[in-house]
């Protein structure tokens, strides 16, 4: 005569069956979600016609009664001086070209900055992740919409090249009102092309991200010229400018921040409606 189960076995073998229930779900929503996410092929070969935030933007300046034509041109990697682009990996994503697609060390340490501060206050996201929201999703900000990044970060890391990633964030990335991508970020904040870029002008533009469109450059806020002068000194200590260079690159700064503080001075970046989150 077979032994009846005790009824902490029993609750048991319900647990593990719910639990096995649950994991079966839980793939079959990521698979199927995976699945309706867009595919990032495409991007290999074609620059997008235009992305989620830029719609974003034009249909934020409508219900302002406003008409938005964004400035956007096209630049090849290649033309975009390597101080620059050492400037945005040091300021957005250091470990760029190590990590899949989601930085967890960024997360940890990110977690912990934020514990010792008591806030909310540093985010960790990768520029593939940023790159996907720029791409497909928008500012919403939702547990929601960090997961469908998530995910959309791995399709991006899996179908392009980290170059290719890296050259189309660099030319959809937010610079300011209505501008958008290094080129026409560098026209409208200096007056030049991105391949005359100084090592100070990159250093700026790559500082300035976390709030791009709450920056004026006539008159600097702290936050910004904290950031600025941190990231250079930042890509010194790594050898991505040599001291010659540096001492160059902070004469020019000074004289790029020199301007009076604003009257609602900040010390950290303020909430631009986009940035890491």
């Amino acid at each position: 005569m077979a032994r009846k189960a005790s009824p902490l076995r029993r609750s048991l073998r319900r647990a593990a069956l719910w639990a096995g229930g649950a994991l079966a779900l839980s793939a079959l929503a990521l698979v199927a979600l995976w699945a309706a996410l867009p595919d990032p092929s495409p991007l290999a070969r074609a620059a997008p016609a235009t992305t989620a935030l830029i719609e974003q933007r034009r249909a934020e300046a409508r219900a302002h009664r406003r008409v938005l034509h964004p400035l956007r041109t096209w630049v090849p990697l290649e033309r975009i001086p390597r101080q620059v682009v050492a400037a945005v990996l040091a300021s957005e994503d250091d470990r760029f070209f190590e990590h899949e697609g989601i930085d967890w060390t960024a997360i940890r340490d990110a977690a912990e900055h934020d514990l010792a501060r008591g806030r909310f206050a540093r985010g960790a996201s990768t520029i593939t992740q940023q790159l996907a929201k720029n791409l497909w999703l928008g500012t919403e900000r939702s547990l929601w919409r960090k997961a469908k990044e998530a995910i959309l970060a791995y399709k991006l890391e899996r179908a392009l090249s980290k170059r290719r990633i890296l050259a189309l964030y660099l030319n959809v990335v937010e610079l300011d009102d209505g501008v958008f991508g290094v080129e026409a970020g560098a026209r409208d904040r200096f007056g030049v092309d991105a391949a005359d870029l100084s090592a100070a002008q990159g250093v700026v533009l790559a500082a300035m991200l976390p709030a791009p469109r709450r920056v004026d450059l006539r008159r600097p806020s702290t936050w910004l010229q904290r950031r600025a002068r941190r990231l250079l000194d930042r890509l010194v200590q790594s050898g991505r400018l040599d001291p010659e260079e540096h001492q160059h690159a902070a004469a020019e700064l000074d004289r790029i921040l020199a301007g009076p503080r604003p009257d609602q001075d900040e010390e950290e970046p303020p909430d631009d409606g986009g940035g890491e989150g």
